[in-house]
């Protein structure tokens, strides 16, 4: 997509965000903005702050200063359920899955806040026909799928809730090789249903190649910012993180 138009309200917001682990200072004046239906990527890193940032984001880590804005409401004190409950979800990394539960018992825990039976039933039917191999294993222990399909469970859970804008923690890792390229047509295909994503990864040349939009993070710290197309070619990521 286009750069949003400079009158179009962000859904998520991150405005001069400082945050702290007792003295250490990892997130330093953090301004990020995500727009409706539009997939950005954070990249950096080891330790630069990527998984702080999403965790700032979702509630789970509280900024020592500045605001988190969920479409124009600062939400900066309040909990994570109530964001999840205005649209932000989370696809945490290494998946989380419960795993001595089946997989439809997971997905259906990713509507926990809905009480709409009808509107989940159809949401099911929903995962099910985007990811067919879910499908197949419903009424498996989560703990027994591979890496990949535990992948699609764990979207399919967040998907559930009926998110606005769906944050995502390192989506590739620990996948092989040759899941990754479908894992990130499923990241395509779920941003292509209306769905805005911010996905922290760190295979850059894969993320920026389905985003809209990407920032670089170094040591806490905003480095670079600009469309996905515009930083494939910049010469300084390509030497640390595209590989040449």
């Amino acid at each position: 997509m286009n750069p949003p138009a400079s009158d179009v309200v962000p859904l998520l917001e991150l405005r001069g965000i400082n945050t702290h682990y007792g003295p250490v200072h990892i997130l330093k004046d953090i301004e990020l903005a995500i727009y409706p239906g539009e997939l950005v990527c954070l990249l950096g890193g080891n330790a630069s702050g990527k998984s702080t940032t999403l965790k700032t984001l979702l509630g789970m880590v509280k900024p020592t200063t500045g605001q988190v804005v969920l479409d124009g409401e600062d939400v900066t004190a309040k909990p994570t359920s109530y964001r999840v409950q205005r649209g932000v979800t989370m696809v945490p990394e290494n998946r989380r899955l419960f795993k001595r539960l089946s997989v439809k018992e997971n997905l259906e825990l990713g509507a926990y806040l809905r009480n709409d039976r009808d509107g989940i039933a159809r949401d099911l039917e929903r995962i099910y026909e985007m990811f067919p191999r879910v499908s197949e294993r419903l009424s498996q222990r989560a703990g027994t799928l591979s890496g990949g399909e535990q992948q699609m469970v764990a979207m399919g859970r967040a998907l559930m809730a009926q998110p606005r804008v769906l944050l995502m923690d390192e989506p590739s890792m620990g996948l092989a090789p040759a899941l990754v390229q479908t894992n990130f047509e499923l990241i395509q295909q779920i941003h292509e249903s209306g769905v805005a994503i911010f996905m922290v990864e760190q295979n850059a040349n894969m993320a920026l190649s389905i985003a809209d939009r990407g920032w670089v993070l170094q040591t806490g710290r905003v480095v670079l910012d600009d469309t996905a197309a515009a930083l494939m070619s910049n010469p300084e990521l390509r030497a640390s993180y595209l590989g040449g």
